[in-house]
């Protein structure tokens, strides 16, 4: 599973998942992508799971692209837990996702191919994605 070797924090704010991704709403890399149509946090092993389906498929025969990365620390207290006593201990890692922006990006496959792959990881995204090509 990805997450930063080191942080300036170890642990951070929850933010808000509001707005349009600035950067990373076109497909740079490779001919076809998936883009976010809505915003949310895509945990590391939702990542991760997306990323082996994806591999899986290609077969040596493409090039994948991940153009996000989980840097973001969630912390949970544990079950059953008076409050109070200070934030809960890293639980895990996520990407933090604006509406617009490209995930993953698919390079040296047929179209048809590469869109049936972004819907089967499609499912696995706790929100709604779209399949997109290069201009």
């Amino acid at each position: 599973m990805l997450f930063p070797k080191r942080v300036k924090y170890r642990k951070a704010q929850r933010g808000r998942r509001k707005g349009l991704a600035v950067s990373g709403s076109t497909v740079c890399f490779g001919e076809y992508g998936v883009k976010a149509l809505q915003s949310g946090w895509l945990k590391s092993t939702q990542l991760e799971t997306a990323r082996v389906i994806l591999t899986r498929r290609l077969r040596r025969g493409g090039k994948l692209w991940i153009r996000i990365f989980p840097d973001k620390p969630v912390t949970k207290k544990p079950a059953e837990t008076r409050m109070g006593k200070g934030k809960g201990e890293v639980e895990s890692w996520v990407a933090v996702i604006k509406r617009g922006k490209v995930i993953f990006e698919l390079g040296g496959i047929p179209e048809d191919y590469a869109r049936a792959s972004f819907r089967l990881i499609s499912y696995k995204f706790p929100f709604r994605t779209m399949f997109v090509k290069r201009r």
